[in-house]
């Protein structure tokens, strides 16, 4: 089954000095951080913030391969948690087939952003996963904050792009 979630922001980690997207249930309080690389949180950040850039961004490249190829996103997946990595599925449609295609799920999250497409999470992932959280329905910015300040090296794992 699929939990459906949205992305509640971008932090950094105070450990590794690396970026956290949060994906937040849309319907709970379920919080999941997915750690990813400089680039992929830039990416994502830009299109958070609504900024243009003067060339197309590789995302922004896609998007436009995708709507001239008349293929939709219809959701993205976070389908897989192994060995400490994340793995995501970019579900297209085209003439009404459905094609999956393996991505990281910034990548994945980057595309979903850009062409307005759900974000989904396995709940097998969200179980696994030893640093998704159940929080309270209004998790603050700073109780975020606390809370992944708060776990040790072995709550994170060591979670790849």
């Amino acid at each position: 089954m699929e939990v459906e979630m949205k992305i509640r922001g971008l932090m950094m980690d105070p450990v590794t000095n690396m970026p956290i997207v949060i994906l937040k249930d849309v319907g709970g309080a379920t919080i999941l951080p997915i750690w990813v690389g400089i680039y992929e949180a830039n990416a994502i950040a830009l299109e958070i913030e609504k900024v243009a850039t003067p060339r197309p961004m590789t995302h922004d490249l896609i998007k436009t391969l995708l709507l001239g190829l008349e293929a939709g996103v219809k959701k993205i997946v976070v389908n897989e948690l192994k060995d400490d990595t994340f793995y995501a599925l970019i579900w297209l449609e085209k003439n009404g087939d459905m094609i999956s295609i393996d991505s990281r799920p910034s990548d994945a999250l980057a595309l979903a952003l850009r062409l307005d497409c759900p974000i989904f999470v396995d709940e097998s992932v969200l179980k696994s996963s030893k640093a998704a959280t159940a929080g309270a329905d209004k998790v603050s910015n700073e109780q975020l904050r606390q809370w992944l300040e708060g776990l040790n090296d072995e709550d994170l794992g060591r979670y790849k792009m």
